[in-house]
């Protein structure tokens, strides 16, 4: 399985303000979506999100967003070596993703770029 790259994931109060901070610190611009009710800005190696508290709750408890070169095969380490599949894959407005919890009981969601 091929590790492109993490993104840290920020949950913040109020987006709007954190976005500028997280462009200038980034070099970057936001890329804005929203998902089940929390609005999202990924910038950079961040992922800032903000929305009702009890998605943010759920949310808080996903260590990092790990991109990988493909979610299936992922899925088929990550079972092999004894992790627990929480969820997916599924679908994403960029790619697949999946939830998965490490048997160190870290939680962690992977992703990549197919559709």
């Amino acid at each position: 399985m091929d590790i492109l790259g993490t993104t840290l994931r920020v949950c913040v109060d109020d987006l709007e303000r954190a976005v500028p901070f997280y462009e200038r610190l980034a070099g970057g611009q936001a890329l804005r979506f929203e998902r089940g009710g929390v609005q999202v800005a990924a910038i950079g190696c961040f992922l800032l999100m903000s929305g009702p508290e009890a998605e943010l709750e759920v949310l808080r408890k996903v260590a990092a967003t790990i991109a990988v070169k493909d979610v299936e095969e992922a899925h088929q380490v990550l079972t092999e070596l004894g992790a627990h599949i929480i969820a997916g894959p599924v679908p994403t407005p960029v790619g697949r993703n999946l939830i998965a919890m490490h048997p160190d009981g870290a939680i962690y969601e992977y992703v990549d770029r197919q559709g």
